[in-house]
């Protein structure tokens, strides 16, 4: 069986080698999985620390997810994690779905607040679901207590937090409910990284913070992170991405997530989280780009 997130990361970091990890979404169709399919074949030689996997707005594909966790655990040598969500799930189902991940040898998983339903901009959890990613943690911990537990930062702060001081004490909480990690939401700018780190040494959170990345890969997508993440795109990028058609637009933001995993690297990242999309050829790019860094 594949260590657990936590140990891998334990070690490497020991060792001063950086953690490299992925993020993957189950695939929908035949189409889907083929493409994930070719993105695992050239993806897994380069030994990740763990890849994860994500579960839809409102816990839209937790039978998707948990069906993909099962496989590639078996298949791989890697630790998988699987995304838990409060929402989606009442708070039954939520430690009913931790025991059940355990029984099946699943020890690893990203914990969330998750996403409210697309369509309902005012929602809020009902009673019986849990509001906060904390609360997710603390229902993982006491089911499996020896679980590898992640959890979310956001280095441009979440976009429902008040303010920043506000969302770092959130961060602070999932850390001392029992977080072993942290990964960081997507951003185009590493000063917004370290600065993030420093903020939250300061208060206390001292587990490892991979910095996470997405490249750009077609046009238009800038402008999506821009509404979707609430993360600032620079206005350089923004300029070599708006005249491009696609192959053009993935070859900037390829190489633009070079740039920045080789800057993250030298200035002390502690490792790199891709958010691949699924994608086969930006994986395929990735995988020559990390094995240029010495990966």
């Amino acid at each position: 069986m594949a260590k657990s997130a936590a140990a891998v990361m334990h070690e490497r970091l020991y060792h001063r080698e950086p953690v490299f990890s992925f993020e993957f979404f189950p695939p929908k169709d035949e189409a889907g999985r083929l493409t994930l399919e070719r993105s695992l074949e050239r993806l897994a030689p380069l030994n990740p620390a763990f890849v994860s996997v994500t579960c839809g707005a409102a816990g839209g594909t937790r039978d998707l997810t948990r069906d993909l966790v099962l496989s590639m655990q078996g298949r791989y040598d890697f630790a998988v994690l699987a995304h838990i969500t409060a929402t989606g799930y009442s708070k039954r189902e939520l430690a009913d779905l931790v025991v059940d991940y355990r029984r099946r040898g699943i020890m690893n998983f990203l914990a969330l607040r998750g996403d409210p339903p697309r369509d309902r901009p005012d929602w809020r959890p009902p009673p019986d679901q849990y509001a906060h990613a904390a609360e997710v943690v603390e229902v993982i911990r006491a089911a499996a207590p020896d679980a590898s537990i992640g959890v979310a930062g956001y280095p441009e702060t979440h976009p429902e937090a008040p303010d920043a001081r506000s969302d770092l004490l959130r961060l602070a909480e999932k850390v001392e409910a029992g977080a072993d990690f942290v990964i960081t939401q997507l951003f185009f700018d590493n000063e917004l990284y370290f600065d993030f780190v420093g903020r939250a040494r300061k208060i206390g959170v001292r587990v490892p913070i991979l910095p996470g990345l997405m490249p750009i890969t077609r046009p238009g997508q800038a402008e999506r992170f821009r509404e979707l993440c609430r993360v600032d795109v620079p206005v350089s990028l923004a300029e070599l991405l708006a005249p491009g058609d696609e192959a053009y637009a993935r070859g900037v933001g390829v190489s633009y997530a070079a740039a920045q995993m080789a800057d993250l690297l030298r200035r002390g990242a502690c490792g790199i989280h891709l958010y691949t999309l699924n994608q086969s050829r930006t994986s395929h790019a990735l995988y020559r780009i990390a094995r240029g860094l010495g990966w």
